[in-house]
């Protein structure tokens, strides 16, 4: 593993200009190139609005650099002792223009970064959301590690969605097992709230996302189910988050956890999500 501070280029150079923040992101194309490609708005509009929030945040955006560091470094060898994986992969800090706050690559052997001025600096808050992330590699690299068939996985399917983030939050759990239980799920205060929402309204929820998932397209049901800007149907977002790990843990039970973990690659890997969406 190696970490890409691009915070600190940001942090010692900053001016409030366009021009300013195109250099930035012209000195770490990679990092840049990706973030924007799928995880905020490339636009004018978007780095002004940007520009007026910056100054109000800098003490906490440092305090957030501060913090994460040592906490990256803790979990990456809690998965390493607990799973026998290594990480050859980047980690990227950077600050965006408050887009997604952190995510992994969409690659097999995922880099994964973090978006400073979105992240709380609560201690808590960075272990569930860098354990969060890391789960989801180490997702990847176990299932890599077993010798699944990639070619088979359907990336673009919210069964494979339920699944990855399944595994992330149960993995997040053995690397990080000090948390509350809504804390696996939430990076805010209002975690506890949405948990028991959750909970309470179970069946409810999942009869809604077979609904949806047998009429609304990909993109649709990724915004009212997964993203932090949906939750239109119950007035909460990321539900499905929920789900996935109900689902995951059936599948832990069923098959153990490394069954679980590899069970994407099983030819018969959407009938299993199927049956299970269809399980009240």
């Amino acid at each position: 593993m190696k970490i890409i501070d691009t915070t600190e280029y940001f942090l010692e150079n900053y001016n409030p200009t366009i021009s300013f923040l195109k250099g930035y992101y012209e000195k770490f194309p990679k990092v840049f190139q990706e973030y924007f490609l799928y995880h905020c708005k490339d636009t004018e509009v978007r780095h002004l609005q940007s520009i007026s929030k910056y100054e109000n945040d800098f003490k906490r955006i440092r305090l957030v650099r501060e913090t994460i560091v040592p906490i990256i470094e803790r979990v990456e060898l809690s998965y390493k002792e607990k799973y026998d994986v290594e990480y050859p992969l980047d980690v990227n800090l950077l600050i965006g223009g408050y887009g997604s706050n952190a995510y992994t690559y969409r690659e097999i052997i995922p880099d994964i970064s973090f978006a400073l001025e979105k992240l709380s600096p609560e201690i808590n808050h960075l272990e569930y959301i860098v354990a969060h992330e890391f789960g989801h590699a180490t997702h990847n690299i176990v299932s890599d590690k077993n010798k699944i068939d990639w070619t088979i996985i359907d990336w673009g399917s919210p069964l494979t969605w339920l699944n990855q983030e399944g595994a992330a939050t149960h993995l997040s759990r053995q690397a990080v097992p000090n948390l509350l239980p809504h804390q696996y799920f939430s990076y805010d205060e209002d975690g506890l709230e949405w948990l028991l929402f959750a909970q309470l309204n179970f069946d409810d929820i999942k009869k809604a996302f077979r609904e949806d998932y047998q009429k609304l397209n990909s993109k649709e049901l990724f915004h009212e189910w997964f993203s932090i800007n949906g939750g239109k149907r119950f007035e909460h977002t990321r539900l499905a988050y929920f789900l996935a790990d109900n689902f995951f843990q059936k599948q832990v039970v069923n098959l153990g956890e490394i069954g679980a973990i590899t069970a994407w690659g099983r030819d018969n890997f959407k009938q299993m999500v199927e049956q299970w969406l269809n399980e009240l």
